[in-house]
């Protein structure tokens, strides 16, 4: 039998054996969930399992490996010396199993592959319609997106467990990354439609601070946005309460507790005509931006190039819908494009 020149090449004796009779991917798959996330019940969620489905897979694992893979702690799982071990060797394991995936969806061109999303909360309001747009036109394309809170992301990215991200302030104090802007993000100062200040010009900060304010939560880009606004001219508004879900922000304000910033995103729906009124306030809107990111010196596939480069050809159709919910910015839109034209960044290949 020929040996083969190919320094990578390993001899059935050295093959898994063991683990591959009785060990599965799947099973990998949930411990390595439970691992990350520190819970049977988010990685049950994570993976739509049943929780006794992830435990009985869990225990196969354990028998299989001929050791605890978990000590409890309080209500926490903290991985054993052996469980750390084998997570990190599912982590390799995976990390080349996606690396294959994604050659072998080149080799197909775009008839066939997989994107996958992770983008924070306030962004779940853009994200699937242009996810949406992208599909109708690579309809064989399978999307996977996932929303979550600003630090969840964040961990996300370190882990490498999407193609990209969509953020409104990039971390570039916690890891190097490519960064691409590609639509308009304006936080607006919104009221409910009943409020006295609905319907006046040109509000004073002064004023808006005169009304008890509902804040996103510490470490939420739009708190740390509105905040510094009103630092800049040395007023602190008054907050009534602090809230994690921009809906429930929005509920929030119509009940009349409160005004609250938000971006314009998150009236996609129901409009600017609905129960909750956009204020005319000095120095409103910040004009922000939504940024596609991924961690720098990472691999696109063929796909993640492809929606990047829809994402941002995507810009002008994103602006001009904006302007139709909200026409004032059209003034600001052009006054911003005047002032400094701004150059696509565009992907490398």
């Amino acid at each position: 039998m020929p040996v083969s020149d190919d320094s990578s090449y390993t001899p059935a004796a050295a093959m898994p054996d063991y683990l591959i009779r009785h060990a599965t991917l799947r099973q990998l798959q949930v411990f390595e969930a439970i691992v990350r996330l520190g819970s049977f019940t988010r990685a049950a969620e994570e993976l739509f399992l049943t929780q006794p489905t992830v435990s009985m897979q869990v225990k196969k694992l354990m028998d299989a490996m001929g050791l605890p893979l978990f000590s409890h702690v309080g209500r926490k799982v903290e991985p054993t010396e052996a469980g750390l071990e084998l997570y990190d060797a599912c982590r390799r394991v995976f990390e080349t199993l996606a690396n294959l995936e994604m050659k072998i969806a080149d080799l197909k061109g775009m008839k066939r592959g997989r994107l996958r999303m992770g983008v924070i909360t306030t962004a779940k309001y853009l994200a699937p319609e242009i996810l949406g747009e992208f599909n109708r036109i690579y309809p064989g394309i399978d999307l996977a997106l996932k929303v979550s809170n600003r630090e969840r992301i964040i961990e996300r990215m370190h882990a490498n467990e999407d193609d990209l991200y969509i953020m409104g302030q990039a971390p570039a104090d916690e890891l190097e990354l490519e960064s691409f802007p590609f639509a308009p993000n304006p936080l607006v100062v919104m009221a409910p439609r009943d409020h006295p200040l609905v319907g006046q010009k040109n509000i004073p900060l002064s004023e808006v601070v005169k009304h008890p304010m509902i804040m996103r939560e510490p470490g939420s880009g739009i708190r740390d946005a509105t905040q510094r606004i009103f630092a800049a001219h040395g007023l602190r508004p008054q907050v009534r309460m602090e809230l994690g879900s921009n809906e429930a922000i929005k509920h929030s304000i119509v009940g009349g507790l409160g005004l609250a910033v938000l971006s314009l995103h998150t009236l996609t729906l129901e409009g600017t005509d609905g129960p909750v009124a956009i204020l005319d306030v000095e120095h409103f809107p910040i004009m922000r931006q939504w940024y596609i990111v991924y961690p720098k010196g990472k691999e696109l596939s063929l796909v993640a190039r492809t929606f990047l480069e829809f994402a941002i050809d995507s810009e002008e159709r994103i602006r001009e819908r904006m302007e139709l919910m909200w026409p004032k910015l059209k003034v600001l839109f052009k006054a911003q494009k005047t002032s400094a034209p701004r150059k696509k960044k565009r992907v490398s290949k």
